[in-house]
């Protein structure tokens, strides 16, 4: 995949997978991202959102470090847990990262102890996570990415508390939302939650120019 000075075991990875070319918002969201700046990036589903999102943790985090995980990535369902760790296992196949996934089903003393273990990116189901967090310490001194995909459907079911509970519970992080549109929701707990966040909005037009 041509990006800009990208990572070239991830590069090989995904040209193994047969992603060569970056879609618009994989390219234009690749720089502001890679900046370090709390953002919000939105497009339609069919720009890969949820690629890009993998991409750009792999890029970032390059290797497994320590034991604290250095990645938080919230998902709608368990559904989408599993899509994502196999596109970390795909993706980062050429580096040592250890992903984890959680949601409503997973056994809470088999995930403590797996965390305790080391791993480098936490995805889970806002509930899940926000139980994890609220009921036993875990070090986030680490984290250096917090991502919400699908943010306007979270916020749509009403999720908002849960995010910004497990965000409260971080200090300095990048903070990412990707989702389809940017609502008033939207728009209004990244307002509260980031710092001074920059808003990237691809729409069909974009797309098809």
């Amino acid at each position: 995949m041509k990006l800009k000075k990208i990572n070239t075991n991830l590069q090989k990875a995904l040209q193994e997978a047969g992603l060569t070319e970056p879609t618009t918002l994989q390219n234009d969201s690749f720089g502001t991202i890679k900046s370090g700046a709390d953002c919000v990036i939105a497009g339609p589903s069919s720009e890969g959102k949820t690629t890009a999102i993998v991409i750009h943790v792999i890029q970032r985090l390059e290797k497994a470090f320590m034991q604290s995980p250095r990645a938080l990535v919230i998902v709608q369902d368990k559904e989408k847990v599993l899509e994502m760790l196999e596109m970390f296992s795909k993706y980062a196949k050429y580096t040592d990262l250890r992903a984890y996934g959680v949601y409503e089903k997973t056994d809470m003393d088999e995930d403590k102890n797996q965390i305790s273990d080391g791993i480098d990116v936490l995805i889970g189901t806002p509930q899940k996570l926000n139980d994890m967090f609220s009921t036993a310490g875990y070090d986030v001194n680490q984290l250096k990415m917090f991502i919400v995909d699908d943010t306007e459907l979270l916020l749509k079911n009403r999720l908002e508390s849960k995010i910004s509970r497990v965000s409260n519970s971080i200090q300095k992080t990048q903070r990412i939302f990707f989702t389809d549109i940017i609502t008033d929701r939207v728009e209004f707990l990244a307002d509260r939650i980031m710092v001074e966040p920059i808003f990237l909005e691809m729409d069909e037009d974009d797309e098809e120019s």
